[in-house]
């Protein structure tokens, strides 16, 4: 999460008044056009933020009756207090840049990261406070923790696995938040999910490897998301999960942990900072 060490931040948050001449939160949203760029705009106004703007790769359409997306994200980050970006990984170092550029926090959501978009999350947060993770929802992020706490105080005679489901359209797996649970799960082993995952079996695999982390991916429908961790030993099981009913929990998560990025130092952050954890 956050490096005590890094020098302090020089991030200043724009003083923008309401109707009642308090400060008011104005997000930008990037990935606007998409599912959760649309869910995290209504949440926003619901809660009686104000919205900045949003881009996308097309640039047409709005994000919200009045406010047009666009493709000019500097611009967008320029005008807004915290950036939200549901994106897709391609886009995530320019995103980056604009948001060091005008001297701005960022939530990161958008799936699929590999090693390289992490490095430069790392770079980012030098510079500027950075929240990324596999999911927003906080109750996924509760079920983290506690997948954390389980793997620690488990022998490795418990298997773990990860069985999660997602609609039809989704184009990444493990999903980011299997990927999440997967390390809170080796966090508590104290071991490397990289070392320890096993993917995508099919055909004569061999026994299952001793204190290996187990994935499935089921795709299919309009879900939004379920999440299982099963803990298995012999003769017994405990099976902890989340089933998401809609993408506004994510959204709601987001818009959550964009407001406590405001007016944090510098540095990398997660979920748990949000719940207090």
């Amino acid at each position: 999460m956050n490096d005590n060490d890094k020098a302090p931040s020089l991030w200043h948050r724009p003083l923008r008044l309401d109707a009642n001449g308090a400060n008011m939160t104005t997000i930008g949203i990037f990935g606007a056009a998409g599912r959760m760029g649309r869910a995290i705009a209504q949440v926003a106004a619901d809660a009686g933020l104000g919205i900045a703007g949003g881009t996308d790769r097309d640039g047409t359409g709005e994000i919200a009756p009045g406010i047009a997306i666009t493709t000019d994200p500097l611009a967008l980050a320029e005008r807004s207090d915290v950036l939200i970006d549901f994106s897709v990984p391609g886009a995530l170092s320019v995103h980056l840049d604009v948001c060091i550029a005008a001297n701005k926090p960022i939530l990161i959501g958008t799936t699929g990261l590999e090693a390289v978009h992490h490095a430069l999350i790392d770079e980012a947060a030098a510079m500027i406070p950075v929240l990324q993770t596999g999911n927003t929802s906080l109750g996924v992020n509760l079920l983290a923790a506690l997948v954390e706490q389980a793997a620690a105080g488990l022998g490795d005679d418990w298997d773990i696995e990860i069985v999660e489901m997602h609609h039809r359209h989704k184009v990444d797996a493990p999903s980011g938040t299997a990927l999440l649970l997967g390390q809170a799960a080796a966090r508590g082993r104290g071991i490397t999910l990289a070392d320890h995952s096993e993917r995508g079996r099919d055909g004569i695999t061999g026994a299952r490897a001793s204190g290996a982390i187990g994935f499935a991916a089921l795709r299919g429908g309009s879900v939004a998301g379920d999440h299982q961790v099963i803990f298995a030993t012999e003769g017994e099981r405990i099976e902890i999960g989340h089933r998401a009913e809609n993408r506004t929990i994510f959204a709601r998560g987001a818009v959550k942990g964009a407001q406590w990025l405001i007016g944090q130092s510098v540095g990398r952050y997660d979920m748990k900072g949000v719940l207090g954890l």
